[in-house]
């Protein structure tokens, strides 16, 4: 074989691109189980992480078991339904109809509160933006919030995930009495006083917008729930506080 004509080395080149390919294929066949494996962990971090418990990958799992005491599947209707919680793929759900949507719900309990959290999935400038917010069992009250990004501008819509844009979540409420607010991300500042809004980013408003648009869509989904479940956690509230006058 005249390993000097052209033909000889467009063969070989071939062999090559197909043994390279049918190796990267089976590294990242392999790799798969691992990366999932991480995909879940992490998620597991920011469920944590929303009500106050922070934890590195290698502590998630035995803190999740312990922190999250249930995982609801919904439909629009606040109806629970069968499914896998944690399975759940927002990104996929949130391009359906809404009536259509299957909606996660995690319920936690830390030092005797518990706490109600919601996955977030929205667009931000550059890609989607997600994220969690937890509530207090007035189904009111912000106890915590975490939200990330694929791909926002670094320094701007990226600051998402910074505290100090998370931190002052907390407190705020999604409802004026009995009218549902949400909770708004505002241009120049909110000022401690409104207790539905929160302050913007600088020079990163589409993405602060995209956050306030993904609350208001996500957090409207399970007012259907909220509104099931008003009556009974008032009552246990009632119960709870006539144990603590007969045990005193």
């Amino acid at each position: 074989m005249d390993v000097n004509k052209n033909s000889y080395t467009f063969g070989f080149a071939a062999i090559m691109v197909i043994i390279v390919a049918a190796l990267l294929s089976s590294a990242a066949i392999g790799l798969k189980p691992f990366q999932d494996r991480n995909i879940e962990l992490e998620k597991k971090q920011n469920i944590l992480s929303s009500v106050g418990i922070v934890t590195d990958r290698d502590g998630a799992e035995e803190l999740y078991l312990t922190y999250i005491k249930q995982e609801l599947v919904l439909n629009n209707k606040g109806e629970e339904v069968e499914g896998s919680t944690f399975d759940i793929d927002l990104a996929k759900e949130v391009k359906k109809e809404a009536d259509a949507q299957v909606l996660p719900l995690f319920i936690s309990e830390v030092d005797g509160k518990t706490m109600y959290i919601i996955p977030l999935r929205g667009k931000g400038l550059w890609g989607p933006i997600w994220g969690f917010i937890s509530l207090e069992d007035d189904l009111n009250t912000v106890f915590g919030a975490v939200f990330d990004h694929k791909g926002e501008t670094p320094g701007l819509g990226a600051e998402i995930n910074r505290p100090m844009f998370q931190d002052p979540f907390a407190g705020k409420s999604i409802f004026n009495g009995e009218e549902f607010k949400s909770i708004k991300v505002i241009k120049g500042g909110a000022g401690e006083d409104n207790m539905h809004g929160v302050d913007g980013i600088s020079g990163g408003t589409i993405t602060s917008d995209g956050v306030t648009d993904m609350l208001l869509e996500r957090l409207t989904m399970y007012l259907p729930y909220f509104n099931k479940i008003k009556p009974t956690i008032e009552v246990d509230s009632v119960f709870s506080a006539m144990d603590s006058v007969v045990t005193v």
